[in-house]
């Protein structure tokens, strides 16, 4: 039933109980000793600015509310233990079969963030590797690394383009 690889995986609670789920499974988890079989518990969150009778104040807002995505190889065992942690109804998936998330999915819904290498640097000329516009040349503009995207400026139909990419779509030319 296990293939032994760690895999996110997003378990149902009541509204409300997120970080108790997420608190009370890893203190069930240090208790049995079990840290490398469930590594990791997140309840995903964002800083957004409320105004409430003219007060500006920032909160802390579930992404997900009523979900909890755990890291862990799923095993009858670590099946058992989050399942019956107080507040959670289950995990997602048919049936209460577990469907680990894709690597694809992982990165989407933010819950681990990629870190990509970036060899180039504004002024540098690339080759696009990927997307529609594959094996274009142009000049990097601009590169903004948190979120993950590089503006280069490329010569399309005798006209300079800005074009955003992902930052893995471009590498550095060979001169």
């Amino acid at each position: 039933m296990a293939d032994g690889t760690l895999k996110w995986y997003v378990v149902h609670t009541y509204s409300g109980y997120e970080n108790k789920v997420a608190s009370d499974l890893m203190t069930t988890v240090e208790n049995r000793g079990m840290q490398d079989m469930i590594v990791e518990v997140k309840v995903p969150t964002e800083i957004v600015t409320e105004n409430n009778d003219g007060k500006v104040k920032e909160v802390e807002h579930k992404i997900f509310p009523s979900y909890v995505f755990v890291k862990m190889i799923y095993t009858d065992e670590t099946w058992y233990v989050v399942r019956n942690i107080r507040g959670c109804t289950g995990f997602v998936g048919p049936s209460s079969k577990p469907v680990p998330l894709t690597d694809d999915e992982v990165y989407r819904l933010g819950v681990e963030s990629r870190v990509v290498e970036v060899n180039y640097q504004v002024g540098d000329t690339v080759r696009i590797i990927d997307g529609p516009l594959e094996d274009f040349i142009g000049v990097v503009d601009e590169i903004d690394s948190d979120n993950n995207y590089v503006r280069v400026i490329v010569s399309m139909f005798g006209r300079e383009t800005p074009v955003e990419l992902e930052l893995n779509q471009a590498e550095p030319a060979d001169d």
